[in-house]
């Protein structure tokens, strides 16, 4: 790992196959957004939510087959709280009866369960869901636009919105493609992927500027290569460890936040990826120069005498 670390990676030198790379997975995430569309939980579409308790913990494919035998839509089970405690979730209308209805058909397979609730999440209550979520979602763009342009100057701050709606749109994409549910869990862990992103980015950024500054050499690309390999041992480091303490929530975590960490994983991955690939790489292809943090003195020459 400390060989690895101490390596010097032309990371510049291979922008253009992670470019390709980049406009592949957003060209897949865009189609997969448009021709299969997101698989919205309850939380955005409106529907019935049903919570049994179990004396022994079931098994969830056998709960759902039960449920799709019977002729119910849409059918989602999972744990919650504990593994005998299972959340039951349907997306139609709400009827006073569908509480026990269901409770009576798992209860006809032998098992011994008590109904705890059944409630109806609305639909208008899933369409202010939305547009508030996607208003969230240009106000955390909009303060990094701003965030960034003052710290830094306005061709960074192209380069982290860039790469902001890039990490973005492949976490989305991923979801639709995959047809996982996309529920309120899930727009939390895309929020969490902009400030990881940005976070990381942000360390890389301050880096670049600084060896700018103090830097003799002319190529840009030699500059940022060096800042990349710089910051390296810090971005393997948060990285890593982000992604271990995920994937224990994954497998460990239960059925309620598995979205959430397939979410920040992915997010993970391609926001460390677009940090180096995306966010960096654009300075070059905006044609970032010293003279763009570094002003040229001009020379004063009002008041000099001629000579003869």
């Amino acid at each position: 790992m400390k060989t690895l670390i101490n390596r010097q990676f032309d990371f510049m030198g291979q922008r253009r196959i992670a470019l390709s790379i980049s406009i592949l997975m957003v060209l897949v995430s865009i189609a997969a957004l448009l021709f299969q569309q997101l698989n919205l939980g309850l939380d955005f579409t409106g529907g019935t939510l049903v919570e049994v308790r179990y004396a022994v913990a079931p098994s969830l494919d056998a709960v759902r087959q039960t449920l799709e035998a019977a002729e119910f839509r849409d059918v989602s089970v999972q744990t919650f709280g504990t593994s005998s405690e299972v959340l039951i979730r349907l997306q139609q209308a709400f009827d006073p009866e569908v509480g026990e209805r269901v409770a009576e058909l798992l209860r006809a397979g032998g098992e011994e369960l008590q109904l705890i609730r059944a409630e109806f999440v609305g639909a208008q209550v899933g369409e202010q869901l939305r547009d508030q979520s996607g208003l969230g979602l240009l106000v955390a763009f909009g303060i990094v636009v701003v965030y960034v342009a003052f710290r830094f100057q306005y061709k960074f701050a192209i380069g982290a919105v860039v790469s902001q709606i890039h990490d973005v749109l492949i976490v989305v994409g991923a979801f639709a493609l995959f047809q996982l549910e996309f529920d309120l869990t899930v727009l939390a862990a895309i929020l969490a992927v902009i400030g990881y992103s940005l976070n990381d980015t942000i360390v890389v950024y301050d880096r670049i500027r600084e060896n700018i500054r103090k830097s003799r050499l002319s190529d840009m690309s030699a500059i940022f290569n060096e800042a990349i390999n710089q910051t390296l041992s810090r971005t393997l480091a948060t990285s890593i460890t982000t992604l271990l303490v995920l994937i224990a929530l994954l497998f460990l975590g239960g059925d309620m936040i598995q979205g959430f960490a397939i979410a920040l994983i992915i997010g993970v991955v391609v926001g460390t990826f677009s940090s180096i690939y995306v966010a960096s790489a654009l300075l070059l292809t905006l044609k970032l120069e010293r003279e763009d943090l570094i002003p040229t003195k001009k020379e004063n020459t009002e008041g000099e005498e001629e000579l003869p």
